[in-house]
């Protein structure tokens, strides 16, 4: 996947220098080494693209970072979070920069990865949106076992949870369960802090950007051309599940709008937006559109088009990113492949764990040597 924790690494070794390179590996290298991709390559390609603080994209890059990848792309050196990346048969995949002194390390964001999001997706559990004490803990909700009646019963057989690093049994350091603490920081970090000038075209979007994917991305695009500056406006959980239903929203308040801010096209997001767009948030915002893409738009609570008042302003607009991809295709493609997934984030999490005991010894002998 990609999601608002590889964006924070992706800003962190931005401040590292002046350009950014990336490299993504593709799809049979991922399959290999770590399990099924959720996105395609071709996804991953674009979505790393969209991202604010990458200047420049390697497709195929190899699963070995060498000198001559840095070299060939005029790079001083390498970064990577501070988790363990390893190859199928358990080899540091940057064990060649590192030795060359070639490599700097940056922190992972802490309550969120790819094994932990695929986990929501297969437990579907609601405890990720919940409010109060429980509102960033994520356990198994046996109420699940309902929603997945309709898949094949023999395929979807429920592990036992820690083997999908979701609840408080998961024990691999870097991809188990967590909790994502949001701080102003953290926002004013991902945020350019640009206001709008006077003479800039306004442009507004809202909705749930759940799961942030290329649909979104190619939406946020379309939207963008239409202006100058463009605001998102993004609803509450609550607001979210009584339009989606089942148990959306995946990531909860806090994740989307960093999962939002880190796009490229995005200046401002409206944390908490109203559903219907009202003319005080027009004015408040000066804003010159509102635009709504191809998706079903919802009726707010007393049959109310959410998006009248734009309507009547003049300033209403549906727009055609030609990308039909939703979060619910994301969904459906890991319950489609549950049991691979399921054996990739227990194969990943025993991985882990092996490599942080490792470590843990190495730094006691250190200590006492």
């Amino acid at each position: 996947m990609v999601h608002f924790g590889h964006a924070n690494s992706l800003r962190q070794a931005k401040a590292l220098g002046h350009k950014l390179v990336v490299g993504i590996h593709n799809d049979e290298d991922i399959t290999k080494n770590k399990g099924p991709p959720v996105f395609t390559q071709e996804e991953r390609y674009k979505m790393v693209r969209g991202i604010k603080w990458v200047d420049e994209v390697v497709e195929d890059a190899p699963y070995i970072t060498t000198l001559e990848t840095l070299d060939k792309y005029d790079c001083d050196f390498c970064v990577h979070g501070d988790d363990i990346t390893l190859t199928a048969d358990g080899v540091d995949t940057y064990h060649l920069v590192k030795t060359a002194q070639r490599y700097k390390e940056v922190s992972r964001t802490a309550g969120v990865s790819t094994t932990d999001l695929v986990g929501r997706m297969l437990l579907l559990t609601k405890n990720h949106f919940k409010q109060g004490d429980k509102e960033y803990e994520v356990e198994k909700d046996d109420a699940i076992e309902a929603l997945l009646k309709r898949y094949n019963e023999e395929q979807f057989q429920i592990l036992g949870s820690s083997q999908l690093g979701q609840d408080h049994t998961a024990r691999s350091p870097w991809t188990g369960c967590s909790q994502f603490l949001p701080t102003t920081q953290k926002i004013i970090q991902f945020s350019d802090g640009k206001p709008p000038k006077p003479t800039d075209r306004i442009v507004y979007v809202a909705g749930a950007f759940d799961l942030f994917h290329v649909g979104h991305l190619d939406f946020l695009e379309k939207a963008k051309e239409h202006g100058d500056y463009l605001i998102v406006g993004l609803h509450t959980d609550p607001v979210v599940n009584l339009y989606k239903g089942g148990n959306y929203p995946i990531m909860n308040l806090h994740e989307r709008v960093l999962s939002v801010l880190a796009c490229k096209y995005v200046n401002e997001v409206v944390i908490g937006a109203p559903y219907s767009v009202t003319a005080d948030l027009i004015e408040h915002f000066n804003v010159g559109l509102v635009c709504h893409g191809q998706t079903h738009i919802a009726l707010d609570v007393g049959n109310i088009d959410p998006y009248a008042i734009p309507k009547q302003m003049g300033k209403f607009m549906l727009i055609d990113s030609g990308n039909t991809i939703t979060t619910e295709d994301i969904v459906e493609r890991i319950i489609r492949h549950r049991l691979e997934f399921e054996q990739r984030n227990k194969k990943k999490e025993k991985k882990e764990i092996e490599v942080y005991e490792a470590m843990q010894k190495v730094k006691l002998a250190q200590k006492s040597g």
